[in-house]
């Protein structure tokens, strides 16, 4: 295996042209169908090739994309006027039949982004170029939701039999995961999952290119040191995942740099609470321990979590008690914000008090390449949890494998990040910890809790027309989730970017890589 990695990267490196982006992670692409997989590296490769109504700046604005404008036309509706001439990579226009074909298929139940495709309502052709959505109630975030939703041809969905976004998590197959035809600035060349996906620029795209890159072939190596190695020989020129440990090495070698910033992502800890046996799990008395609160408080209190900060993410990440990705979404209420204290004497009375004060056994599913040290992280709570009788197995594994585990919910105790360009509590609050029910609610939570209090305040939020009243529901929604510990939230994570000197990318808070803007001077 490692041989073959060599050659490779070799022959990566001997085919590069100065226009070539060689870039390497330790993840790879799940799929290309932009609307079966919500995963962040997933997003970025199908956001080279597909598009949305609107954009984001280098600085998170909204901004117009296949949408040249658009107004609101009522409190429940909306008009968009989309960009004439644009074209898909097949050469077929683009016309407001594509827009309201994607909108509906991200509305499918295998669709990962339908709880963003039901919150703008039903689509409607006016005419070629103008589309109309009517909402069936108010969207105090319309424009946010929108920009999660990716454009695609109907036509060409209809030729290959890909009307529905693919079933991920049962492995269903089908012609758009291993094939694209969007209207953006790259099209797709070749796709060789765990191996390299190719992208070539594309010479028609209607929008305009600030950087010089042509063409960019997308590497998958797992292991940190083989990446890091390419990195520095010069076989790669990007990687958007250096290891922490690495990056204060990597900012005194020759020939390379960092670029880094903190990511509106947070990372947490999830909790079957619904079940009334754990399925990974020995508990005296096949008891639930996270049914209880005083369980999860405790699991909490006994996270030493600056050893974790300053240790294993070398500063790397911001700690928070905070439930969403961004602060901007709790008013950066440090009410909001502020973490129980590490306490250790406290978190054995927690135990006692619940009837575990000799702990049990679990399963802790954690990634392996997708947030930053994720498995180290599962390992080092192990050994926290630990001082509570808590014996817990990390069971790691690759994002290919993990993300369908937990759509299943075929977990007991696991990690999970959550992120992204958009920092209202919205997109947090509907998919990640409310109850889950139909059109997308809760489809992000994996642990399958209920907090009726923090449901209902997150529900009315969700149509909320009045800004002062809706700040109440969101603040409210936080504090009763923080109360019962629903999860158990870590750190923000700082995200660090490597690169050759001679590669300029642009980086952003959603660790979002936009190719079209990349200058390479070789």
């Amino acid at each position: 295996m490692k041989r073959c990695m060599a050659v490779a990267l070799m022959a990566l490196a001997l085919g590069a042209s100065a226009q070539t982006l060689r870039w390497a992670g330790a993840g790879d692409p799940q799929t290309l169908d932009p609307h079966s997989q919500n995963e962040s590296l997933t997003n970025v490769v199908n956001g080279q090739i597909y598009e949305r109504l609107t954009n984001r700046d280098a600085r998170l604005a909204l901004v117009p994309g296949l949408a040249s404008d658009w107004k609101q036309t009522g409190p429940l509706s909306w008009r968009f006027k989309l960009r004439p001439g644009v074209k898909f990579h097949d050469g077929t226009p683009l016309t407001a039949d594509d827009v309201v074909f994607s909108v509906q298929r991200a509305k499918e139940p295998s669709s990962q982004i339908a709880n963003y495709a039901n919150a703008v309502g039903t689509p409607r052709r006016v005419d070629d170029l103008t589309v109309d959505f009517q909402l069936a109630t108010f969207d105090p975030v319309f424009l946010q939701h929108i920009d999660q939703l990716w454009i695609m041809s109907r036509k060409w969905c209809e030729a290959h039999r890909a009307l529905k976004p693919l079933d991920f998590k049962n492995k269903e197959e089908g012609f758009a995961a291993l094939n694209a035809n969007g209207t953006g600035p790259f099209m797709l060349v070749s796709r060789q999952p765990g191996i390299k996906t190719v992208l070539r620029r594309n010479p028609n795209w209607w929008g305009r290119f600030q950087g010089n890159v042509q063409e960019v072939v997308f590497t998958p190596i797992a292991s940190d040191a083989t990446r890091l190695a390419a990195l520095v020989s010069g076989e790669v020129d990007f990687v958007h995942d250096p290891a922490p440990r690495d990056v204060a090495r990597l900012r005194n070698t020759a020939g390379v740099k960092i670029i880094d910033g903190p990511e509106n992502r947070l990372v947490f800890i999830g909790m079957d609470q619904a079940r009334d046996r754990l399925l990974y799990a020995n508990v005296p008395g096949n008891r639930n321990p996270f049914k209880d609160v005083r369980v999860r408080r405790a699991l909490y209190q006994a996270i030493d979590i600056e050893a974790l900060r300053s240790k294993l993410m070398s500063g790397l990440s911001i700690p928070t008690g905070g439930l969403t990705p961004s602060g901007n979404a709790s008013f950066d209420d440090a009410a909001l914000q502020s973490r129980l204290p590490y306490d250790l004497t406290m978190a054995r009375k927690l135990m006692q008090e619940a009837g575990f004060a000799d702990g049990f056994e679990v399963t802790l599913d954690c990634p392996n390449n997708r947030y930053i040290n994720d498995e180290q992280i599962c390992v080092a709570l192990a050994a926290m949890w630990a001082q509570l009788k808590v014996r817990v197995k990390v069971n790691a594994m690759p994002r290919v494998l993990y993300f369908p585990k937990l759509e299943k919910l075929d977990t007991s105790l696991y990690m999970y990040g959550w992120g992204g360009s958009v920092t209202d509590a919205e997109t947090a609050l509907t998919p990640l910890y409310r109850k889950r029910g139909d059109k997308g609610v809760g489809d992000y939570n994996f642990g399958n809790f209920r907090n009726d209090r923090a449901d209902a305040l997150a529900a009315q939020s969700s149509v909320e027309p009045d800004p002062a009243k809706r700040e109440t529901e969101i603040r409210g929604a936080l504090a009763a989730l923080r109360e019962q510990v629903n999860v158990i939230p870590l750190h923000r994570q700082v995200i660090p970017w490597a690169a050759r000197t001679q590669v300029t990318p642009v980086h952003r808070p959603d660790n979002w890589l936009e190719l079209a803007w990349v200058q390479i001077n070789r």
